[in-house]
Formats: structure tokens, sequence, C-alpha cells
């Protein structure tokens, strides 16, 4: 009897030692997320990190943990995991194919946006986060793109993400790859060509929540929303979307008993189900071409846009049916919006710049009301990169690798200017005290001397 007894307590034991090792895993990713930077806008999707404390001042010859050479073109976030750095690339090969036309003689398009004639090689690298040194590099694929895009955009514009496992790759028309942190290829998925209007180019980066990845593709044909079994690869289900050109990455929230997709567009914001596609709620009323990604405070989700207009809408995820034009919003404006970059909210500071340019705005984000109105930035002139903010300051990227660094307050008040050689169109990356600036040619860590926290989960 004591020996049966003690079987069951050992076997009682153990299954409650493996339901605390699994409850400890899922905290793990929670609590790790808040060290790292694993997707494009970071931990929670704001441009925040609570945790970081990155430097104020660096120059080229001043704070320059590391700093290497890129290969290729790309203006994706390189996202932090531990003590690896990720980041894509899409390098053109130069091998042409003799039965495509040369650009020289292609039809004129706006913007004199040509399609490629060469190959380029779709590329995954891993940097280490302490050196720069680059441990490893996958060629994800080889092809020519079906079509071109803008000046300003490129075929890696695209941010990874991590859920801590596994590494999630998208190039848009030349697919979607999925790794382990240590380069093997655990699967791929080919979904199909995008044609963007006007071949602008994509640039929508993939959400990766509770084992599920959620791909948004709004473009000039049928677009889509799709989620895919992280581990797998396969698709869970896939919903078709009444939208024109857009390249808001979705949010992926949970609120009461549902895991909600919020996509932001120009026809209307959905909140989709991330189990089965069902639509909970939508809305009317942003602009054409929507780019920034949508942010959440409490039980408000705020979205904006900024192209041949400008719009915000603060709507409650608590929303049914359809609340275009209804009392149900909370509050919007209609003034000073970003077409490129993302807002940052920052402890209820809502900041953002207007159209593409340093023009600084700062609402509270729950009411609306101003606390900084369209105010100018010196030093920066055009700004595609996302603003994000740490350790009680707001750090602002221009194009011309100028970054000022404000104090999170309701006046503008300018800590530092610091320039370095290289265009920054890349929003950054925060981790420990790291901040990674991802330039057309380099990839700079800046950290102050000998301060470098320790980069092991």
């Amino acid at each position: 009897m004591f020996v049966k007894k003690s079987v069951h307590t050992a076997f009682f034991a153990f299954c409650c030692f493996l339901c605390l090792a699994s409850h400890s895993q899922a905290q793990t990713f929670e609590e790790l997320k808040l060290k790292n930077w694993h997707q494009w806008r970071g931990p929670d999707a704001t441009g925040v990190s609570k945790t970081a404390k990155p430097p104020i001042d660096w120059s080229e010859e001043k704070h320059i943990q590391w700093k290497v050479t890129l290969d290729g073109n790309g203006s994706s976030t390189p996202i932090i995991w531990g003590n690896k750095t990720f980041l894509l690339t899409a390098i053109n090969t130069g091998k042409v194919d003799p039965s495509l036309p040369k650009p020289e003689d292609q039809p004129k398009r706006v913007f004199g946006i040509t399609h490629p004639n060469t190959t380029y090689q779709f590329v995954v690298l891993c940097l280490d986060r302490g050196t720069g040194k680059e441990l490893w590099r996958r060629i994800a694929t080889e092809r020519i793109p079906h079509e071109g895009h803008h000046g300003d955009n490129n075929f890696a514009s695209a941010s990874p993400t991590t859920d801590g496992e596994r590494l999630y790759c998208w190039f848009g028309s030349a697919g979607l790859y999925c790794y382990d942190l240590n380069g093997e290829k655990l699967w791929e998925r080919d979904l199909g060509k995008a044609h963007m209007g006007a071949s602008l180019g994509e640039g929508c980066s993939p959400v990766v929540h509770d084992g599920k990845i959620v791909i948004t593709r709004d473009h000039a044909r049928q677009s889509s929303i799709e989620v895919l079994d992280a581990k797998t690869g396969k698709t869970q289900w896939k919903k078709g979307r009444d939208e024109p050109n857009a390249w808001a990455t979705p949010l992926v929230l949970k609120h009461s008993s549902k895991t909600q997709v919020v996509t932001a567009a120009s026809n209307l914001v959905r909140s989709y189900d991330l189990n089965d596609g069902e639509i909970l709620w939508q809305c009317g009323g942003l602009t054409g071409n929507v780019t920034p990604c949508p942010v959440v405070d409490g039980d408000t989700v705020i979205c904006m846009s900024g192209y041949q207009g400008h719009a915000i809408l603060a709507l409650p995820l608590s929303a049914k049916a359809d609340i275009s034009n209804s009392d149900d919003i909370r509050w919007t404006k209609g003034r000073g919006t970003p077409y490129v970059p993302s807002p940052l909210l920052y402890d209820g500071m809502l900041y953002f710049n207007q159209s593409n340019q340093a023009i600084l705005s700062c609402l509270d984000s729950k009411t609306g009301d101003a606390i900084m109105d369209r105010t100018r930035l010196s030093g920066i002139s055009n700004m595609y990169a996302s603003p994000i903010g740490a350790d009680g300051r707001v750090y602002i990227i221009g194009r011309n690798g100028t970054t000022l660094v404000l104090k999170r307050s309701k006046q503008l008040e300018v800590l530092a200017t610091n320039k370095l050689d290289d265009r920054i169109d890349s929003s950054p990356a925060l981790a420990g005290n790291q901040l990674f600036l991802r330039g057309s040619k380099f990839l700079y860590c800046i950290a102050e001397d000998g301060q470098r926290s320790d980069l092991l989960p």
C-alpha cells in the first residue's frame, strides 16, 4: 500500500511539474519579449521598450558598438532575440533573363518604376548581437520579381518576427519562410503574387500570436487576410478583403474572451476573430494608401492615415457590427497625421508626424486632446522611420541619418541631435542598452562604451 501510494504521489507530482513547466514556458515568452524586440514595432507593438536604456548621444566616432556593411537592399527593421539580431535583404545578382524586356525598353510608368529582368536573392541574415559578426546566412529563394517597386521601396521591406522558437521571414510575393533560430529551414509557403497598384512594392509585416501567423495583403487585385499555423505553415483560414493598396501591419490583441486581429485600410478598419476569421466589428473613415499600423491603449484601438488627407479614429474594442460615423467612435482628428511612419504610443502620449515631414504632434491617447500640435523639428526634413520610445525619451529618425532625442514631456525638449553617415528609412529597434539603426548601407549597433547588458535571456 505504501509503495502504491508513493507511486501515485510521484506520478501526481510529475504531472504537476509538467503543468508548471508548461505555464512557466508560456510566461517566459511574455517576460522575455519585454527584454527583446521580436517584431517590427517592439514588444507591445507600440514602438516602446519598457526595459531598454539606450544612449542619448552618438556619432560615427562615438558610442558605436559595431557597424557592419549590408549586402543588397532592404528597409525591414532588424529584430532582436537573446544574443542574435535578424534582418532581411534582397540582393540583385545581375543575372539577366534575356527573354524579359530591359528596364530602358519598358513603357513609362509613374515614378519611373520598372520591372526587373534580373534574378534576386532573398536573404535572411543572423548576426551576433554583441559583435555584429555574421552567424549564419540563408538564401530563402532566388527569383526574378514579377513587378517593380517605388524608388524608396525595395524587395525586403517586411520585417521578420519570432516567437522565441522560430523565425518567420516574409518576402511578399517571393514567399514566407520559417527557420529555427540556428538557421535550419522548417517550412516555406508560396502565397501567390500580389499586384500592387502602380507597382509601388509590398511591405506589410507578418504578426505571430498564440501559434498563428497573420498575413494581410491589400493590393490592386483580390486583397486578403490569411492565418497560418506557425509550426507547419498550413493555412487555418483565409478571407477576401475589399481593399485597394495598403501597407498597414495588423495588430493582434486579446480583449475579453476574443483575440482580435485589427486591420487598418482605406475602406474599413476591421476586427477579425483570430480563431475563425469572423468579422467582429468594422469602421470606415481613413484615407487612401493606409500605412501606419494600429496601436492599442486599454480598450481603445487607434488607427490613422495621412495620404491625400488626414484621419485618426479611436475605436472601442467592444464594438459590434459597423460603427462608421456613429457615437461609438471615441474620438477623431483630421490633421497632422503620417503617411508612411507609424505612431508611437508612450504611456498615454500618442506621438506622430505629419505626412512624411518632421512636423510632430502629440495627443492624449484617451481623449485626443492636443499636448503638442504640429511642431516643426529642427535638423530633419523628411522621415520614413517610425519613432520609438524608452527610458523617458522619444527617438525620431530622419532620412538624412539624423536622430533627435526628445524628453517625453508636454513641451518640445531636445536632449540631443545625432548624425550618422547613412540614409535611414528603416524603423529602429531597442534591446537592453543597445539601439539598432539600419541604413541603406550599414547596420549600426549603438551603445555606451563598456556598458552593454547581458545578452542572454
